[in-house]
């Protein structure tokens, strides 16, 4: 997520109440989560065990809950809660904005763009031309939808990541200040969620076409002519290249990459990285010429066992 327009560090330490290492004038440009950082951005950690990642990372802004040596180029700022004080930087920068009508002034929407009855379409929401948009959508602030989408009833586009710290009195959520972005010719079932990136995007590849009922998590990137079935559950972070199948009810972890044109057969559980061109089965994954030579060999165990007894 960038800023407006550039800030400084001391503009931003001061924002947060916080001390900082670092010349005053050093520039902030943005907030983001490690795995998309750039020069310019805050990252934030927490936790001795990334600190090293956070430090050597691409962002140039360290929020760290610890004085450390601060490596040559960036500088630091020193919070006693940096999950809480990231969360007030998004808070500042973008602050929910309520609406209270169907379709937002701020929305753009192309020619010859259809909108059904009891959509809702926020702030700053872009839609193409020549779009289908069916009843009782939802259309969270600030989602990008390119031309010639269609968006099938009861889904959703938007909705906060699913990404919480747990504290002694509950789960505090990370406020969620990225997007959703739908490229040209895709088609999005009835009751799909997609949610938002925490500081990026979610991006939905041209002429992907998702089945009903699917979940997107956050910041994962899905590219272009995929196809992916009814139930299957994606969780945030994940890259999905292009073409890849996916089948009904398949569910991954988080973080993953799926190849390019690979094929995930149903109620699979993805549990790590695999490589594009194949074909997966079961959990945890394999190859599906694998897992039902498997699956053979295990159903021929009873026979075997009576086997050895006639011996």
């Amino acid at each position: 997520m960038k800023f407006p327009q550039p800030h400084t560090l001391k503009q931003i330490a001061n924002l947060l109440d916080c001390k900082y290492v670092g010349d005053d004038d050093f520039p902030v440009l943005g907030i983001n989560e490690i795995h998309v950082v750039e020069p310019g951005d805050v990252v934030f950690v927490d936790h001795p065990k990334y600190y090293d990642k956070a430090l050597q990372s691409a962002a140039t802004i360290v929020l760290i809950n610890k004085e450390v040596d601060c490596p040559k180029g960036k500088a630091l700022i020193l919070s006693d809660d940096p999950f809480r004080d990231f969360n007030k930087i998004t808070r500042h920068f973008k602050p929910f904005q309520s609406s209270n009508v169907a379709i937002s002034p701020s929305a753009r929407i192309g020619e010859n763009t259809i909108i059904q009855p009891n959509c809702f379409i926020g702030n700053n929401v872009v839609i193409g031309n020549d779009c289908v948009i069916h009843s009782n959508v939802s259309i969270y602030d600030d989602t990008v939808i390119g031309n010639h989408v269609t968006i099938h009833a009861g889904a959703i586009l938007g909705a906060s990541a699913f990404y919480y710290k747990k504290r002694p009195e509950g789960f505090d959520p990370l406020i969620s200040g990225g997007r959703v972005v739908i490229e040209d010719h895709v088609d999005i079932g009835a009751l799909c969620t997609i949610d938002k990136g925490v500081t990026g995007d979610t991006t939905i590849g041209e002429g992907t076409k998702l089945d009903n009922q699917i979940q997107v998590g956050h910041d994962t990137v899905i590219g272009k002519k995929c196809l992916i079935a009814s139930q299957t559950g994606i969780a945030g972070c994940c890259i999905i290249e292009d073409e890849v199948t996916i089948w009904g009810q398949v569910g991954t972890t988080s973080g993953i990459t799926i190849g390019e044109k690979a094929i995930v057969l149903g109620q699979t559980g993805v549990t790590k990285s695999i490589e594009g061109g194949k074909s997966y089965f079961g959990t945890p994954i394999e190859e599906s010429r694998v897992k039902l030579k498997e699956l053979a060999s295990i159903k021929r165990i009873p026979s075997i066992i009576e086997e050895l007894k006639k011996k």
